[in-house]
């Protein structure tokens, strides 16, 4: 696993730091990560300071609208080959570095860029799915989203290369021409078949959500990077932190629903404010 270094920090974010380090040295952690930490592996973030408002696609309409399944696929095609071949950046692999080292006791992610998987993290709870697998909705059949991928290449020659094309975070792309769109539907059952994410309008599961509870009860801090704290099952997961009196330290450019609730709050990028901290804790 590469180690990521460290770069000088300005004089009042190393201050920050210096009182992270305070709260937290010498403590199992659990961490809390958002979209704000995949931005510097080119995933676009929802809520960050500058991004576009969206309005995505809910679990509803992908259920009842045949049209905009067709144009939720060819989207997600197209942007597929994009948010695959996001790498992890600095704060991914400084997080690895933390748990390899037994002071992060797991991480849990509402990305669904598997990237904290591929920087060598071992304990990950994805609270909201993860974007390289399909499930049917009528036989519970898992797939690859390679292979899915692969079908629709085949089935939808006319999708083509995307060029210059605009990721949106949850890993797709606008697109209007749909009417040949082919979707791909189960090889077992012929059921509908939908990314292994949660949509708008659809709950975190129940086991996913205790998972996540269970790695903060077992911790002895918190530490949420690149979360706004928006979406509930992140919120919810930090009220679990305040019960127990745990130490909060909140990394996130902008403001967050948690920063009143927060023992310490950093405005800054995750990356950096990470890799010090691996440096400070790990050593």
């Amino acid at each position: 696993m590469s180690i990521p270094t460290l770069t000088p920090l300005d004089p009042a974010l190393e201050s920050l730091v210096d009182q992270a380090e305070r709260l937290l040295a010498g403590r199992r952690i659990a961490v809390l990560t958002g979209a704000g930490l995949s931005t510097d592996s080119g995933i676009p973030d929802y809520r960050g300071q500058g991004a576009p408002v969206r309005t995505p696609m809910t679990f509803q309409t992908f259920l009842a609208d045949t049209r905009a399944r067709q144009r939720y696929w060819a989207g997600s095609h197209l942007g597929w080959r994009y948010f695959a071949d996001a790498e992890p950046n600095a704060g991914h692999r400084a997080l690895a570095a933390l748990e390899l080292a037994d002071v992060v006791n797991g991480v849990i992610t509402q990305n669904v860029d598997g990237l904290h998987l591929r920087a060598g993290s071992r304990h990950v709870v994805d609270v909201h799915g993860s974007n390289d697998r399909v499930r049917c909705l009528s036989c519970g059949q898992f797939f690859s989203r390679e292979d899915i991928a692969s079908r629709m290449t085949v089935e939808n020659p006319w999708l083509g290369e995307p060029e210059l094309l605009k990721l949106n975070p949850d890993g797709d792309v606008d697109i209007d021409a749909v009417d040949e769109m082919i979707v791909p539907d189960c090889s077992v059952c012929g059921g509908m078949l939908k990314p292994d994410v949660v949509f708008f309008g659809e709950f975190v599961p129940a086991t996913k959500f205790m998972q996540g509870a269970a790695i903060i009860r077992s911790a002895e801090a918190l530490v949420v990077a690149g979360s706004s704290l928006v979406v509930n099952s992140g919120i919810r997961l930090l009220e679990q932190a305040v019960k127990r009196r745990l130490p909060i330290v909140i990394v996130n450019r902008g403001s967050t629903k948690g920063d009143t609730r927060a023992t310490l709050k950093i405005d800054a990028g995750t990356s950096e404010v990470l890799v010090a901290l691996r440096e400070r804790l790990a050593s």
